[in-house]
């Protein structure tokens, strides 16, 4: 097979695959020569990677492009619910896909409207090998030269970009995240790359934590308890009714306020991380868009290592799979004790597709019962993320109520009821309270302003010291309030009102 043969499909892939970036793109995407070519090196990289396993020109030329085109379809939705461009991370999340479906807003693999185009694609690509000539070299020690050499070869590629030299010349493209920017500038594929290769090289950095301004002093409490609650915000700020519970925060916290958070509608992991570290997600460099990812739990500054060196018992109760995020294997590097996961709520009540709110409440307040097992008189901390408010909002998730803002004030108005429990039920105890939202609500009534993520709320309180002062509102960001929680934990250090 002669090189033109084999330069034509890589110059219809390049130009077609630039085509699609330009008609879906929501801004004009830079065309200055040498972002040209950074961003021609990236549709020529995905070509070679599915050339590799065809050597077939034309079929690898398709597949670059239908790789494109599906990036960009999931770009333009991703912008639309979340305000953020596709990531390099996001290929991690990947796996998950066909084991939690309905959180991607997909079919199980098994439905036939997923199963049938991946059978007819299947069926189209067998078809093409039988039609399409290889262009592979004659000769079996010329083919098998070349079938691995070419792998070699992109393999060198990574490997030089992740040289001094590479992370140079990488540095200088990307100097630090800025997605919105890159992406117009070299297209998605390039980002995409160029970012992964970033946070491969980045130095295993460990950025001081946030500070944060708090009230009081503590550090002798014998329960905390920090939740995180999914999708929640005062729905009065999205035009639903109030809930009783933002009355109580208001009147009876010693600390309440606005929570800016690092993203919005997805993306749990990044408010998580940041409260559970103090770290900022501007600190972590390109592993700021999956901090789990990046970092495994490795965080000495981790709440609940802290917890532990501070002589409390570490619980994380979340009522969902334990792959999920990888959160068993993250949260056990954390330095948490113990484990309550989906399995432990076996006999819970659901309301839609997960495990209720008071529900979850109610594990926790047995999790910290005065002489309950596994460690009586212990002091604990607890840390607990919720799951009722998690999408996909779509008709059938609740009988009788099929519009997503309706379903969200149903499933919140429980949220509002599961706090009220658990501040009941430490009344009277020596103990703080910390309940937030790890971001907005993923709902087309509810879509991320151009100014950045929409704020959630929070609320810290603290039982057991009798007569304080009137609640402040201070507004904080989700690396500051893990900070005050942090200071809450340790001796002798300013945390919360007492």
């Amino acid at each position: 097979m002669s090189l033109t043969t084999t330069l034509v499909p890589l110059a219809v892939a390049l130009i077609g695959a630039f085509a699609i970036e330009a008609v879906a793109a929501p801004r004009r995407p830079s065309l200055r020569p040498a972002d040209l070519a950074i961003r021609f090196i990236g549709y020529a990289l995905v070509t070679l990677f599915w050339f590799q396993f065809s050597w077939r020109p034309w079929l690898a030329a398709s597949s670059c492009l239908l790789t494109l085109a599906i990036l960009s379809v999931v770009d333009r939705l991703k912008r639309q619910v979340i305000g953020e461009p596709v990531v390099f991370s996001d290929l991690a999340l990947l796996a998950q896909v066909p084991r939690h479906p309905q959180l991607y807003y997909t079919l199980p693999l098994s439905d036939l409207r997923i199963a049938g185009p991946l059978l007819l694609g299947l069926a189209m690509v067998i078809a093409w090998y039988a039609l399409e000539p290889t262009a592979l070299p004659d000769g079996a020690g010329a083919a098998a030269l070349a079938i691995l050499g070419l792998p070699a070869l992109l393999a060198a590629v990574v490997i030089a970009g992740l040289s001094k030299p590479g992370q140079a010349a990488l540095r200088r493209l990307f100097p630090r995240p800025d997605l919105t920017r890159d992406v117009a500038r070299y297209g998605l594929i390039a980002t995409m790359m160029g970012y992964g290769l970033r946070r491969l090289g980045e130095a295993d950095v460990r950025p001081s934590p946030e500070s944060a301004e708090s009230a009081g002093s503590g550090g002798d409490d014998e329960i905390v308890v920090v939740v995180q609650l999914e999708s929640f915000l005062d729905p009065a700020r999205i035009g639903g009714p109030g809930l009783p519970v933002m009355e109580r925060i208001r009147a009876q916290a010693a600390q309440y306020g606005r929570l800016a958070v690092p993203a919005h509608g997805a993306y749990t992991m990044r408010s998580e991380h940041a409260v559970l570290t103090g770290l900022d997600p501007d600190s972590l460099g390109f592993g700021r868009y999956d901090p789990y990812l990046a970092r495994k739990g490795d965080e000495p500054t981790s709440l609940a290592r802290l917890a532990r060196a501070a002589g409390f018992e570490t619980v994380f109760v979340h009522p969902f799979h334990r792959d999920f995020f990888d959160r068993a294997q993250v949260f056990r590097r954390l330095g948490f004790d113990r484990l309550v996961m989906e399995e432990d709520f076996s006999g819970a009540a659901r309301i839609g597709p997960y495990i209720a709110d008071v529900a979850v409440a109610e594990r926790i307040l047995a999790e910290i019962a005065p002489g309950g097992d596994p460690a009586p008189g212990r002091r604990r901390f607890v840390f607990s993320v919720t799951m009722e408010n998690h999408g996909p909002w779509k008709p059938g998730r609740l009988a009788g109520i099929d519009e997503p803002l309706a379903q969200y004030f149903h499933h919140v108005a429980h949220t509002g009821n599961a706090v009220e429990r658990l501040i009941d039920g430490l009344a009277g105890r020596r103990a703080v309270l910390c309940v937030f939202g790890d971001h907005a609500p993923s709902l087309p009534d509810c879509r991320p302003p151009a100014s950045g993520p929409l704020a959630t709320d929070y609320a810290l309180f603290r039982f057991g010291r009798g007569e304080s002062g009137p609640p402040a509102r201070i507004d904080l960001t989700a690396a500051q309030l893990g900070c005050v929680l942090r200071d809450a934990l340790a001796l002798k250090q300013a945390g919360l009102r007492g």
